[in-house]
């Protein structure tokens, strides 16, 4: 298992995010995407590979996680 440069990580959050920090923060590292908590900075961080974000991008907007 690699680990991931966030030494220059960029984060970013959505627009549409509320100011009670139930937000997450996104990443892209060139060849990796990071996700992580926006109210912990310093946690822990999930990388994945631009073919997996997209997926998972794809899945969202597809309904694939909306709950009924």
């Amino acid at each position: 298992m690699s680990t991931a440069d966030l030494s220059r990580a960029r984060w970013k959050k959505s627009s549409r995010s509320s100011g009670d920090g139930q937000c997450v923060e996104v990443a892209d590292l060139g060849d990796a995407v990071a996700v992580r908590d926006s109210k912990d900075p310093n946690g822990p961080v999930l990388v994945f590979t631009p073919d997996e974000w997209t997926a998972f991008l794809h899945s969202a907007k597809g309904g694939l996680f909306d709950q009924s």
